[in-house]
């Protein structure tokens, strides 16, 4: 023991220290080896921690930063040792200097990035803007939702504009672009391609709320869901699970249909289409009977009435209501399957037919004159 003390006495640590800095290739393999494993130490006692007791914060950053992070470390390590003998070390080797100072932009932007995920993640996670019932939710996620894309796009302009900055012939443009005058022309430049409208046409989507996150809309004749609203373009999760991806600007500039705007409940409406036989108030009556009985009646809305007669049928119209739009749908289904049952069984001549009746001077094919022939 007293002679590896004695040994560690005698190192000239300034001369080791040169000798081990004279490739800069060799200063990055060392210090990012020495990064990944002080990530993968930090990680393993996350892993630990979530063992005995979850932390909704912890398991964020394992998802969402892990990999940034493995990046990010391993790059801050390498510029701290490189700036130990006051930078002397980066002036010798240019091309390490370069590709370090980028990486470590770009890993850092990157971690801005998934933190920035994992707060609006965090601030969210108790809400539940699946249910149409949630309408302050779905508004403040949907808020919440376009503020983090809106500095997403700051942070990489801002990003970029340090990138290239570092290069000695592209730093007038990085400039410029920080640069108010700068920034007010790179927006021009976007206007020009429709990005600047778009941008603008989400900003007001979020304060006006035309539409939210899980709304129920109806646009291009197709019924979907809001699944995502992005900087540029809307995504709607279509009900067959088909994605229909729209410009921004289209939902400030084209009508459509809301769904769940203020309310989500809605009126189904049944049509059938019966013989003039049909007896309305028993028919009336078992539909009561059917609605009352379904679950998915919220009690507000019901009425049968005959709304209009046409040359071979009448038509009947049922109104119900309902809690949200899939629940008016399957029970408008539920009420049409029960309807024609009851009358397949109950009262079969209701059901539409088609009359010829002859009126020549004698019997055809055995039918009295004048008696009607159904089919």
């Amino acid at each position: 023991m007293e002679k590896i003390q004695h040994y560690l006495k005698n190192i000239d640590w300034d001369l080791t220290w040169r000798m081990a800095t004279r490739n800069g290739w060799l200063l990055m393999a060392t210090t990012t080896i020495a990064g990944v494993l002080f990530c993968f130490i930090v990680s393993q006692i996350i892993t630990f921690v979530l063992r005995r007791r979850p932390v909704a914060l912890l398991t964020l950053l394992r998802t969402y930063v892990r990999e940034a992070f493995y990046v990010f470390v391993p790059t801050l390590f390498f510029l701290v040792a490189a700036n130990i003998q006051s930078g002397r070390f980066l002036r010798q080797h240019p091309l390490v200097d370069k590709f370090s100072e980028v990486l470590f932009i770009a890993s850092s932007i990157w971690m801005i990035l998934r933190l920035l995920k994992v707060g609006e993640l965090l601030i969210i996670r108790h809400y539940d803007p699946a249910q149409d019932i949630n309408i302050s939710q779905r508004k403040f996620v949907t808020q919440l939702h376009f503020l983090r894309r809106l500095i997403s796009l700051i942070v990489v302009i801002v990003g970029i504009s340090l990138i290239l900055i570092t290069f000695q012939g592209s730093r007038k443009l990085g400039l410029s672009v920080l640069t108010s005058a700068g920034i007010f022309s790179v927006l021009i430049g976007f206007a020009a391609q429709k990005t600047l409208a778009n941008l603008l046409a989400g900003i007001q989507i979020a304060l006006t709320q035309q539409i939210r996150i899980s709304d129920a809309v109806l646009v291009e004749n197709e019924w979907g869901r809001v699944e995502e609203i992005n900087l540029t373009n809307v995504v709607v999760r279509v009900w067959d699970r088909r994605r229909l991806i729209l410009p921004i600007t289209y939902f400030v500039e084209t009508p459509f249909q809301n769904w769940t705007r203020n309310d989500s409940s809605i009126i189904g409406t049944v049509m059938l289409y019966l013989d003039y036989s049909v007896p309305v108030d028993k028919l009336r009556e078992k539909t009561q009977e059917i609605v009352e009985a379904d679950p998915l009646w919220d009690k507000q809305v019901f009425a049968v009435q005959v709304t209009d007669t046409l040359q071979t049928c009448i038509q009947v119209r049922i109104l119900v209501s309902a809690q949200d739009s899939p629940s008016a749908f399957d029970l408008r289904c539920h009420i049409r399957e029960k309807i024609i049952e009851f009358l397949r069984d109950t009262y079969p001549q209701s059901l539409p037919q088609t009359r010829i009746q002859f009126t020549g001077e004698g019997p055809a094919n055995g039918i009295p004159d004048g008696q009607p022939l159904r089919s």
